[in-house]
């Protein structure tokens, strides 16, 4: 075992802390452990995890769904669609069907639900994730036919639909909300911050009737403490256990999950505007002795943005090798050539970002040190980490390497190569306007040369560009109650549906 494993086994080790007497639970209800609190429950920012999990298709739906096992589309609150033209696409919806507050769900609550999540005064994740980069406009045709005509063709439409939730008509334009208003199986009761968020059933829903009556959410950033309150029945469901205290093969059913962890890189900023020295960044850290102690010994490591399931996955790049002799060469050379490598970085983590993550900035800061680099370390919490995380970026801001994790459960590189590469995109660094032209074509083109067009995209973003350090597309472990028949997979990234969760 390598000097580095010894050092990161020792760190992450935990001591789980007794959570006390167990909850009574009531026959139909569940309790479910997050790993953080949401900071808002409005619709538009359901592909957020934190959000997505507790209203995702339990509050607010879909006008289609995706089946992210194999990727399929599949009918929800719209029963058919067709593409007319390469700018059209007619969507059939589902009729008889009521928000939570009484309103009708029809053509116009659609077209409502698509204005209100482009309105430029709210910087929706749905939008900048998903919609930033085409043009889509819906119009109603009768009252249960909706058109989308888009500027240019967007073969993926209904896929890009599977993120955009419907909201009532009631909802407010120009504002977030904190009681989202849909037309699932649960309707919000009640949020009490710093505590809990309370769902319960529908029983005027339009489908069919799940087991679950009620879902209470509470967080604990402690995998521990998380794990411990499943184990004694104080709760039935815990995300995000960590691999060290996932030690019960009974109830702690590991899965892969389509994020992917980095560190971005301010690439504009001194010194990590030279390319030499984002490279001995690279160089620096040893994923390798990760795996297996504060990380999953069956993540993969990372070599782009996106895992292998995603359309548009370069398999011919190559993870990092730990080379810490090159990285310190490297920045010999660029101090030679009149960099400042001694100038103090931030590196940014996030408090219950993954399981161990604190652990593991705290690593990786210290292999950046051995190698001559002036490392100061911040774990945020979430509302300072998304105002660092999101555009605009501080003008005066110092060199930051930054911690985030990106899910791609949606299959295409179109979800990541705007986002977070394009000149325009929420969360990049990047102002390349070759790339961005790159991104655009792609975006609208099919088949292999979609593929291809994605492809040569992250060879340029990660052999040419080096914008980033790829760490690892993770997996996570989940605890699951004795009293809950439920396998976890790929979707529970950023979803789960209550109706799913069966009671034994």
């Amino acid at each position: 075992m390598n000097f580095w494993k010894t050092l990161i086994l020792a760190a992450s080790v935990t001591v789980t802390v007794p959570s006390g007497m167990a909850w009574a639970q009531a026959k139909n209800s569940v309790t479910i452990v997050l790993p953080a609190g949401p900071d808002r429950l409005d619709p538009c920012e359901t592909p957020r995890s934190v959000i997505g999990r507790i209203i995702k298709q339990n509050v607010v739906e879909t006008l289609v769904e995706l089946d992210y096992g194999n990727g399929k589309i599949l009918p929800r609150l719209a029963e058919s669609w067709q593409q007319p033209s390469p700018n059209e696409w007619v969507f059939k919806l589902r009729k008889g069907v009521k928000f939570h507050d009484g309103a009708p769900f029809d053509a116009k609550s659609v077209v409502y639900s698509v204005e209100r999540t482009n309105d430029p005064k709210l910087t929706c994740i749905t939008r900048t994730k998903y919609l930033d980069g085409t043009s889509i406009v819906a119009s109603v045709v009768d009252d249960n036919t909706v058109k989308f005509t888009t500027k240019t063709p967007v073969p993926i439409l209904p896929t890009l639909l599977a993120q955009l939730t419907m909201s009532s008509p009631n909802t407010p334009k120009g504002e977030y909300t904190n009681k989202p208003i849909g037309t699932c199986p649960y309707k919000f009761e009640s949020w009490t911050q710093g505590t809990s968020v309370v769902i319960v059933r529908d029983d005027n829903y339009w489908g069919s009737k799940p087991a679950i009556e009620k879902a209470t959410y509470v967080w604990r950033s402690e995998s521990s403490v998380a794990a411990a309150m499943v184990e004694t029945g104080e709760a039935d469901l815990a995300f995000s256990i960590a691999p060290q205290d996932a030690t019960n093969q009974a109830t702690d059913k590991v899965y892969p999950n389509s994020d992917t962890s980095m560190f971005r890189l301010s690439v504009d900023v001194p010194p990590l505007n030279d390319v030499r020295v984002r490279k001995a960044i690279n160089l620096a850290i040893d994923r390798n002795a990760f795996l297996g102690s504060v990380i999953s010994s069956e993540a993969q490591l990372a070599t782009q943005q996106v895992g292998p399931s995603v359309l548009g996955f370069n398999p011919k790049l190559k993870p990092w090798e730990y080379d810490p002799a090159q990285a310190e060469k490297l920045l010999a050379e660029a101090k030679a050539a009149g960099v400042d490598v001694t100038r103090e970085i931030r590196m940014v983590g996030r408090a219950g970002m993954f399981a161990n993550s604190n652990e593991f900035v705290e690593a990786a800061a210290e292999m950046l040190r051995q190698v001559g680099l002036n490392i100061k370390l911040d774990n945020l919490e979430m509302s300072q980490w998304l105002q660092m995380a999101n555009k605009p970026f501080a003008a005066d801001r110092q060199p930051n390497i930054f911690l985030t994790m990106h899910d791609n459960n949606s299959g295409d590189a179109a979800f990541t190569a705007f986002f977070k590469y394009h000149s325009n995109g929420r969360q990049s660094e990047l102002h390349d306007l070759e790339l961005d032209a790159f991104i655009d074509k792609a975006g609208t083109e099919q088949g292999d040369t979609r593929v291809a067009d994605y492809q040569e995209v992250f060879r340029r973003i990660y052999e040419d560009k080096v914008a980033d350090v790829p760490l690892f597309h993770m997996v996570n472990f989940m605890r699951v109650g004795e009293r809950i028949d439920f396998s976890p997979t790929i979707a529970n990234a950023v979803e789960l549906q209550l109706a799913s969760l069966k009671l034994k």
